[in-house]
C-alpha cells in the first residue's frame, strides 16, 4: 500500500526491506519521528504479508486518538491515499488542522537508551553494541552528536532513521554530505531531497566529496559557481570523470 508519503525511513518499508522486528516494532507505534511518518507505515504494514504485523499495525490504528487524529488529517500536508485510507475506516477531517505534526499521535516507544552525547570513541563503541531498533530510536530523536554517529552505521536503516529525524538540521545535512565514510547510500538520498539541494553548501559538498556517485555528481556540476567549478577541475580526489566534466563546463563559460 502506498501512503503517498515519502521519507528515507518510508521508502525502505516501501520496498520491503526491513526485518521482521522492526517491522512488528513500527507497527505498534514505537518507530516513527513525526506524525506523517507514523501513519506511512501504518499504512504500509497494515497490509503487511505476515498476519501478527498486519494485526498489530491495526490495533495500534484503531488505538490512535481520534480529535488529533481528525485534526491531522485536516492538514494540507496530507497526502491524498492517506486521507482516503482513514476514510475508508469511517475517519473523517476535522475542523481545525494539527497545528504541530513534528511528533506521533502515539509514542510506545519508552525511553531512550543512555548513551554519552558526545562524537568520541567511547560513544562510538557503547552505539555500536545497541540493538538496531535503539540505534534508530536514537538517530531519530537522539543528539546531534549521536546523529553524526549513527550516520556512519553500517545498517542503512539506521541512516535512514537519522535523514528522517526531524531535529535535523541544513547544518548537519551539509557535515553528512562532506562525510567520506558514509555510505553511497546516504549520499544518494542526500541529493535526492528537493529542500536540501536548494542549498549551495549541500550542493558544494557532495560534488567534492569522492564518495558521491559520479552520475549524481556530474548532474550537480552545473550549479556550482565558476569558482568552484574551476576548483573541481583540479581537484585529483574526485574521480576523473567528474574533473573531465568540470573542465568542459569551465571551457564553455
Amino acid at each position: 500500500m502506498d501512503p503517498g508519503f515519502r521519507s528515507p525511513l518510508v521508502d525502505f518499508f516501501r520496498r520491503g526491506d526491513v526485518a521482521r522486528d522492526v517491522r512488528l516494532t513500527a507497527a505498534q507505534g514505537a518507530l516513527a519521528p513525526r506524525a506523517h511518518e507514523q501513519h506511512a507505515l501504518l499504512l504500509i504494514l497494515s497490509a503487511d504479508l505476515e498476519p501478527a504485523i498486519a494485526a498489530s499495525a491495526h490495533a495500534t490504528l484503531d488505538a490512535l486518538p481520534l480529535e488529533p487524529l481528525r485534526a491531522f488529517i485536516a492538514r494540507s500536508d496530507v497526502p491524498q491515499p492517506m486521507r482516503d485510507f482513514f476514510a475508508a475506516r469511517g475517519v473523517q477531517p476535522g475542523e481545525a488542522p494539527l497545528a504541530d505534526a513534528g511528533n506521533p499521535l502515539t509514542d510506545t516507544s519508552g525511553a531512550l537508551p543512555a548513551v554519552p552525547e558526545d562524537e568520541g570513541e567511547a560513544t562510538s563503541q557503547v552505539l555500536s553494541t545497541l540493538p538496531i531498533i535503539d540505534r534508530m530510536k536514537l538517530g531519530m530523536k537522539g543528539s546531534r552528536a549521536q546523529r553524526a554517529v549513527l550516520i556512519r552505521d553500517s545498517n542503512k536503516l539506521v541512516a535512514a532513521a537519522v535523514l528522517s529525524s526531524p531535529k535535523l538540521t541544513e547544518t548537519e545535512v551539509e557535515g553528512f554530505a562532506k562525510m567520506a565514510n558514509v555510505s553511497e547510500d546516504v549520499l544518494r538520498i542526500i541529493s535526492m531531497n528537493r529542500a536540501w539541494v536548494k542549498h549551495y553548501g549541500v550542493i558544494s559538498s557532495l560534488t567534492r566529496n569522492p564518495k558521491t556517485p559520479p552520475a549524481i555528481s556530474m548532474q550537480l556540476v552545473q550549479r556550482l559557481n565558476q569558482r568552484d567549478v574551476k576548483m573541481l577541475a583540479m581537484d585529483r580526489n574526485v574521480p576523473e570523470a567528474l574533473r573531465l566534466a568540470a573542465r568542459k563546463f569551465v571551457a564553455k563559460t
